[in-house]
């Protein structure tokens, strides 16, 4: 299931969220240039601003969620970020959805951390983060739904789901696909299912704390 968009306008603008996704893209070109360098150059710059649990950095932690390993990985993560974290911001306020979502995004590292702490690989990615906008987005909208694309076999549609439906949904296959590979090895690449949940998670509680509760009511925005 692809979520082409939510059914919720967003009421201010949101500019933390266009900053994040504008930071994420002007890493990402630098990368492209990057990646024109020698092996030994590519690698250093992962090495250095790239999270590795066996070595792990407060500072990587951070320069981690800016960075993505391809075109299909920074695209989906930032239309997740551009449906979901308008209305978070809404009700959060932009510097403290800023700061959420710093903080997710370091919890998710721990985490990861925590679950491969003797990994040498890098992680990188914004998925963390942005798995704790969606989290909150569960807690705060719960009567949201969620436009989705989904491919069945070679059947193909355009449906809305209840949002909660689709984050429990995509909660629960990163959850089952942390699980899966806690067998598997230090030196074993792929998605950090883990940074994912903890990300998650860290959302739906961290919203609690950090939510505007004058911001519910409809006469807030008039």
């Amino acid at each position: 299931m692809i979520p082409l968009r939510d059914v919720i306008p967003s009421r201010t603008t949101p500019i933390v969220t266009y900053l994040i996704i504008a930071v994420n893209l002007a890493a990402f070109v630098y990368e492209l240039a990057v990646m024109r360098l020698p092996e030994p150059a590519l690698e250093r710059f992962y090495l250095t601003y790239g999270l590795i649990p066996a070595h792990f950095s407060w500072t990587a932690a951070v320069t981690s969620m800016f960075l993505h390993d391809g075109w299909l990985h920074i695209a989906g993560n930032l239309w997740s970020l551009w449906i979901f974290g308008d209305n978070v911001e809404d009700r959060l306020g932009h510097g403290r959805f800023l700061f959420f979502y710093l903080a997710c995004g370091v919890m998710a590292g721990l985490v990861q951390t925590w679950v491969s702490p003797d990994s040498p690989l890098p992680v990188v990615g914004a998925s963390g983060a942005i798995a704790g906008v969606m989290g909150a987005y569960f807690v705060l909208f719960p009567y949201s739904r969620v436009l989705v694309l989904i491919f069945l076999f070679v059947f193909v549609d355009v449906i809305e789901l209840p949002a909660v439906f689709f984050l429990g949904f995509w909660f629960f296959m990163q959850l089952i696909g942390g699980v899966g590979r806690l067998a598997e090895t230090a030196l074993t690449g792929g998605v950090a299912f883990w940074a994912h949940v903890g990300g998650f998670l860290t959302g739906v509680a961290g919203v609690w704390l950090l939510r505007r509760p004058e911001r519910q009511r409809v006469d807030w925005w008039t």
